[in-house]
């Protein structure tokens, strides 16, 4: 075997070098659960094997007897260990393989078939230019299927293969599978014209139709699987496309380097270009191109590099810079598709942060438009949506960031949604087009601030933010508040739960959608109070966390300061004062909190008042001293 390895040891470095020139096909594949992925990508592993060991045949063939032989993949164990990585959870991921014949290399996305993993089924859409859809010949088209194909349309993917595999289980019947081929073109008729769908007949496990042409279903004339993959024409950026490239890191190592690294994605970029970065605008020219082997004269998509510039201009993390005459556009409201990955629900109004590229912001989803039934498509109306569910909407940043729409760029087009407390991906989404009114609405500069409103008053404004279930007392409270600091000449106003309801929040019923759009606007009328140099008091029961969190984030540090009325259920409820548990009990209030909905107790509130031990008139007096004590009040009013 000695005298043979480095003659087998050059083949294969030769073939290794050879693959590199090669084009390279990224797919996912993806169905329901059963439906034969496995197999499939087994077959496809195995069998390219076979291929490079028969490009090798020549030179290999002394070394492969004296023991590569013992080395061939058998098809059952690769199988069983793919099948083997789902059952320890390896499903949570998207597994990647990867392979090569002689005319390509390939990345395969193996994402998995259940519903509660539909996240990775995006993920490995959004780094794929083509699908592979499959589908059990003896079930035929299942929600499923139409949910993946739903996500792989609107992720951009045009070329699609529709794999109706175990065609071995129904005889190899032409009928079977033609009746398959026609519903799911009759499904797919509705995603859009641009969807290119190859339909092929194939038995993964036998292998009829994956590599090799089927014998028993001479019916069909079609390429095989792999002969398409190989052939395949897929579309890419062009470097015609503006020149993008997301900031991922600032590089200054010392103080005569200071370079702009990222990822470009889109265009071409060369040394004496001229560029803009945005959102701040700035223009500069292209000095060098640096990468690990040296300096480029060009780079293009795809490419990792550092721009150095020929002026010293601030750039940060998730700038992005452009071609100078050719920029993307900056906005800070968008049109999106959504896609929900979290058990919690979204609701319009609640908090995330979103994050596109290395540029992270706050955010709110202001609207939703529709969620899509990927059974028959059709647009229903949503106040919220659900895991997995699919839908369209409205959204907005706390900054502008640079974009281009998902269509003409999947980089600066896409985004994840991030919880604010458990700082988990909850959803991913699509930017369609910038609103128009994120253009043409701007903060109008007035003479008259916060600051001389609130010195006129001799107090400092904040908003005072009593939750607590219903009978806990805060309202109670509250108005004793309001006299006391009314008998100081203090310039107040108090939001309670039930009085806004009959006219800002009249519309808005009790579920848990309602309730979070019920804390929004009154978070945004609280939020002018202060700027109008009031001490607002907000009495709510507020039961999610989130949205009391939303209301701090919209004011000035130290202006929030939330009391919790912590009074036990069976306290609360024996004094009922107004029979709403006693209603809720018999079923005749629905989604009442304490009852049928969870409160979420604060954590870390800035005073906790315990109603068992003391009087509502004594809580009021600690939260006067409260506020003098932290300077709320001036003492030179009298």
């Amino acid at each position: 075997m000695s005298d043979q390895a480095p003659a087998t040891h050059v083949a294969i470095e030769a073939y290794l070098a050879e693959q590199a020139e090669q084009t390279e096909l990224r797919f996912l594949t993806c169905g329901s659960v059963d439906d034969g992925k496995s197999t499939l990508i087994g077959r496809l592993l195995y069998d390219s094997k076979l291929i490079f060991e028969d490009q090798l045949a020549a030179l290999e063939a002394d070394s492969r007897r004296q023991g590569t032989q013992g080395e061939d993949i058998d098809l059952a164990l690769l199988v069983d260990g793919l099948a083997a990585e789902r059952e320890q959870g390896i499903t949570i991921d998207v597994a990647y393989r990867f392979f090569a014949t002689d005319k390509r290399r390939f990345v395969v996305a193996d994402t998995p078939g259940h519903e509660q993993y539909t996240r990775n089924m995006a993920t490995g859409a959004s780094n794929a230019e083509l699908a592979v859809i499959l589908v059990d010949a003896r079930k035929g088209v299942l929600t499923q299927t139409k949910r993946h194909s739903y996500i792989v349309s609107l992720f951009g993917i045009s070329e699609v293969v529709l794999a109706v595999n175990k065609m071995d289980l129904v005889d190899f019947d032409q009928s079977v599978f033609d009746d398959i081929v026609a519903e799911y073109r009759a499904f797919a008729g509705n995603l859009g014209a641009g969807l290119n769908i190859t339909a092929i007949p194939v038995s993964a496990l036998k292998g009829d139709n994956v590599t090799k042409a089927s014998n028993v279903m001479p019916w069909y004339s079609g390429p095989t699987l792999l002969g398409y993959l190989e052939s395949v024409q897929v579309g890419a950026l062009e470097d015609a496309h503006p020149f993008r490239m997301p900031v991922q890191w600032v590089n200054r190592p010392n103080l005569d380097f200071r370079g702009f690294s990222g990822t470009i994605a889109a265009g071409a970029v060369r040394p004496g270009d001229a560029v803009r970065v945005l959102p701040s605008g700035k223009t500069s020219r292209v000095n060098r191109l640096v990468t690990y082997d040296g300096d480029l004269d060009e780079a293009g998509p795809g490419e990792a590099v550092t721009l150095v510039l020929e002026d010293e201009i601030d750039i940060s993390r998730g700038d992005v810079v452009t071609a100078a005459q050719a920029p993307c556009q900056v906005s800070d409201q968008f049109a999106v598709h959504l896609l929900w990955m979290h058990d919690a629900p979204l609701y319009p109004g609640r908090q995330y942060y979103l994050k596109t590229g290395a540029r992270t912001v706050p955010c709110v989803v202001t609207e939703l438009k529709h969620k899509i039934n990927v059974n028959t498509l059709e647009q229903l109306p949503a106040r919220s949506l659900e895991l997995n569910e699919l839908g369209v909407g409205n959204i907005s940043l706390s900054h502008r960031i640079a974009f281009e729409p998902y269509t003409d760029n999947h980089v600066l087009g896409s985004f994840i949604l991030i919880d604010r407390q458990s700082l988990e991906t909850v959803g991913v989404g699509l930017i369609d087009f910038s609103l128009r009114r994120a253009d043409n609405v701007h903060w109008q500069a007035l003479s008259v601030n916060k600051t001389r409103r609130s010195a006129l008053k001799h107090q400092k404004p904040c908003v005072i933010w009593f939750t607590g279930l219903s009978g806990s007392g805060k309202s109670t409270i509250a108005n004793l508040l309001e006299s006391r600091l009314h008998d100081e000449h203090r310039h107040t106003y108090v939001l309670d739960g039930d009085n806004v309801r009959h006219g800002l929040n009249r519309d808005i019923g009790f579920t848990e959608a309602d309730r979070v759009e019920n804390i929004r606007r009154v978070g945004e009328v609280a939020k002018l109070m202060v700027d109008a140099g009031l001490i607002t008091i907000a009495s709510f029961i507020s039961p999610f966390a989130s949205e009391r969190r939303m209301v701090r984030d919209l004011l000035e540090p130290g202006e929030f300061i939330e009391v919790f009325v912590d009074t036990p259920l069976d306290v609360c409820e024996a004094r009922d004062p107004k029979g709403l548990y006693r209603k809720a009990r018999a079923g005749e209030i629905a989604n009442f909190t304490g009852v049928e909905q969870d409160y979420e107790a604060p954590e870390h509130a800035e005073v906790t008042l315990h109603t068992v031990n003391c009087t509502p008139e004594e809580a009021a007096e600690s939260l006067l001293d409260y506020l003098r004590e932290r300077g709320f009040l001036d003492s030179a009013v009298s």
